[in-house]
């Protein structure tokens, strides 16, 4: 593992910096894709990952200090330490500003932001595995086990090494998304999203070490299980909506298919 990337002029580079500036450059040029694909303006997708992701960092790293409390000490304000549901909160509330801000159609943006969210992801929890800044999971006997010896948080025990589970996970994910993409309307994609990435991190957490929080499960799972509910209201308000537009059956209306200020066969 390599928490330092390299260094100039006695700056250190962080690897966990670069592998999250990377992800957020992998999901803009994505996204630039998915919005021209949809009619929309390409270079909004750009400043629309850059401030999502700027809040998203903010709201993850308040989460985290909020979590340290009342233990917080200096050391919990540097460089490490964010926590994925705060930035996951921050950074759609972001989102959604600029959406109404620009007058974009909600629904068309969620749905063309699903697989790039997960392929950043993957990308990030590939700079937690290589900088070893103590994600990983429980200590395991399975011959794929890792040690982190040079790790931001350093074991020399195998354990399982969950981002890269995550990372995985992720960009199978993203290709479930990318079908459905091709099949279905922007909320739906979402709500898979949401349903899907929820649900692989309430799988993994069983493999990690944090403390439950209630119920049995981690303060992460209690997260998921929102996740998943609240995908699983989307699909069925979007799936609705949808036999709504489409009026009785063998009786298509004529906006059937189009979500409200989609144009005309680009509702993803």
């Amino acid at each position: 593992m390599q928490p330092v990337l390299f260094s100039i002029l006695g700056f250190d580079v962080q690897t966990y910096g670069v592998s999250k500036a990377l992800a957020a450059w992998v999901a803009a040029v994505l996204l630039a894709r998915a919005f021209e694909a949809r009619g929309l303006d390409r270079e909004r997708a750009y400043s629309f990952v850059l401030w999502s992701t700027v809040w998203g960092f903010a709201g993850a790293k308040v989460y985290f200090l909020l979590e340290q409390l009342p233990t917080l000490t200096v050391h919990d304000f540097g460089g490490m330490g964010f926590t994925w549901y705060g930035g996951l909160i921050a950074g759609t509330l972001a989102a959604v500003v600029m959406v109404r801000r620009w007058e974009l159609p909600l629904g068309a943006v969620a749905g063309a932001a699903a697989v790039p969210l997960s392929v950043g992801y993957a990308v990030g929890r590939l700079g937690c595995l290589l900088s070893g800044d103590g994600t990983y999971g429980r200590p395991t006997t399975l011959p794929w086990g890792m040690t982190f010896p040079n790790g931001v948080v350093a074991t020399d025990v195998p354990v399982h090494p969950t981002p890269l589970y995550e990372a995985i996970g992720a960009l199978v994910i993203a290709a479930i998304l990318w079908w459905l993409g091709r099949r279905a309307n922007g909320p739906t994609v979402f709500a898979g999203y949401l349903i899907l990435s929820s649900a692989a991190r309430l799988l993994v957490e069983f493999l990690r070490t944090n403390s439950p929080a209630f119920l049995g499960l981690t303060q992460p799972q209690l997260w998921a299980v929102v996740g998943i509910a609240a995908g699983a209201l989307l699909a069925w308000v979007a799936r609705r909506s949808r036999r709504e537009e489409q009026g009785p059956v063998g009786v298509p209306s004529a906006d059937a298919g189009m979500s409200d200020r989609e144009p005309a066969g680009l509702a993803r």
